[in-house]
């Protein structure tokens, strides 16, 4: 008899997953609670113009992964240059930094000040050094590091940075530093192209139609390996018993159903999945859970009359007062995203539910799109003819201070509970842990192994940065579960 599978989420790392599962004759099942599969990487076709919940590079230092992305797509996956620029000052300077920008955008006494801010960062530094301002401060010093890092980030995730644990800031834009900055930005000046640093990088690969091009086929795929993937379906109850999942409980509109399986890999918040659990687990588990938060995410996508915009791939917007984080130009992504005379550009609106953004009517929250498209210049708002406003719940974890140890206490009890691998949490909600597409997928590709009997690895020590070590294995008994 084949074993089965039930995967929670149909985004990167719970395609993948059911994917590499069904390819081994697994019988697999993805619930997915949305009508698009992709999670935050699904590409949203309305009247022929597509776009991204936010952008999704693919890029990876795991070849493994690359590969994988190449296998699903082929020709039809693109290799794209990268530009990108900070909006701040109500002037746009290139990103990584050039010396001479900061002297046309701050001016030499202001530039004066960079460099004697980050002087005094360097000889009396923050210590200890906890949270993401302390970070920040030490990395680039205060004058710098205020707009740029500490105020965007208040921006991104709602709260003072000062509460924000400095662990994920490290691994979010690890390598990243004014020398090597200053380092990359010489090496181009030679001639030299071989920045390893992430952030830097000046070319990535996108597939021809947007990131929901790669997932929709994956989810083909499962298909046609005698999958399924169910969409509408919203998980509510884990059920459990003597250290296995007796059944998972969705609904759909108002309907119920009961689902069974062998092993179950779950995308969904860790926090949902904890108090999805029947019966809950004690009290301080259940507390741990309830701390861990999400930030919500909106993007308008105006459509506009016009051929050409801006050159840039996107546009942080760094500038006092903008409400976006960041601008795309989704056919600078990729020309077959947008129809031939026409632009898309989308604006990113990162809130929490029930906040003044979150409640703006969809009229509203394009008119404040137009808004910032004439601040930032890119067009004339009477070029708009048409609008889109995509609405996500759920899509950023913050990452508080303490947030690392609740999570951890989360883990050695799910460690602790479920035995032979028959739960396992992947992906960035379901680990909350900063990842991107790659790192989610490699997470999935893990816990495949476990299921598979390939070795005992654990998905929360896959480092954002690294390629993957995995003959790095777990030191604990076979029977635990990641």
């Amino acid at each position: 008899m084949s074993k089965t599978a039930l995967i929670i989420g149909a985004g990167p790392a719970g395609l993948t997953a059911g994917y590499e599962l069904a390819k081994k004759g697994f019988k697999v099942t993805v619930l997915e609670r949305d009508s698009l599969v992709g999670g935050i990487s699904r590409t949203v076709n309305y009247k022929g113009f597509r776009f991204d919940i936010g952008g999704h590079r693919f890029f990876s230092k795991n070849k493994e992964i690359e590969q994988w992305w190449e296998n699903i797509l082929h020709e039809d996956f693109l290799t794209r240059p990268r530009l990108s620029r900070w909006y701040y000052r109500k002037k746009f300077f290139d990103y990584p930094i050039k010396l001479l920008e900061l002297l046309r955008v701050f001016g030499v006494i202001d530039s004066m000040k960079i460099a004697l801010s980050y002087a005094k960062a360097k000889i009396k530094p923050i210590i200890p050094e906890i949270s993401v301002a302390d970070w920040c401060i030490n990395n680039f010093g205060h004058y710098l590091a205020k707009p740029f890092f500490i105020d965007y980030n208040q921006k991104l995730w709602g709260v003072h940075p000062k509460y924000l644990s400095k662990d994920f800031t490290s691994q979010r834009v690890k390598g990243i530093s004014v020398m090597n900055t200053l380092k990359d930005a010489l090496k181009k000046s030679l001639g030299v192209k071989d920045t390893h640093i992430k952030s830097l990088i000046e070319q990535f690969k996108y597939p021809k139609y947007g990131p929901g091009m790669m997932w929709e086929q994956v989810a083909r795929l499962i298909e046609a390996n005698k999958g399924r993937v169910l969409k509408g379906w919203k998980v509510i109850k884990v059920k459990h018993k003597n250290g296995k999942i007796t059944s998972v409980i969705a609904e759909n509109k108002n309907r119920r159903k009961n689902f069974k399986a062998d092993y179950v890999l779950s995308t969904m918040p860790l926090k949902e999945l904890v108090l999805a659990l029947e019966p809950l687990p004690a009290e301080d588990i259940v507390g741990a859970a309830k701390f861990l938060s999400f930030r919500d995410f909106i993007t308008v996508a105006l459509m506009i009359n016009k051929e050409k915009t801006v050159p840039d791939t996107w546009v942080y917007t760094h500038d006092k007062g903008m409400k976006p984080i960041r601008a795309q130009i989704f056919k600078n992504w990729s020309p077959y995203m947008v129809p031939e005379g026409k632009s898309c550009i989308g604006f990113e609106y990162v809130c929490n539910q029930g906040d003044e953004l979150w409640n703006m009517s969809k009229e509203k929250l394009i008119e404040q799109a137009k808004a910032d498209l004439k601040r930032l210049g890119f067009a004339n708002p009477d070029k708009v003819f048409d609008a889109e406003v995509v609405r996500l719940k759920e899509v950023y974890p913050v990452y508080l201070i303490g947030y690392k140890e609740r999570v951890n206490k989360i883990k050695e009890y799910l460690q602790g509970n479920f035995k032979n691998y028959c739960l396992q949490p992947i992906g960035r909600g379901g680990l909350h842990r900063y990842n991107n597409s790659d790192h989610s997928m490699m997470t999935a590709l893990l816990a495949v192994k476990n299921i598979l009997g390939e070795g005992n690895y654990d998905p929360w020590n896959v480092n954002t940065d690294a390629e993957y070590h995995e003959e790095e294995k777990i030191k604990r008994p076979t029977s635990a579960v990641l």
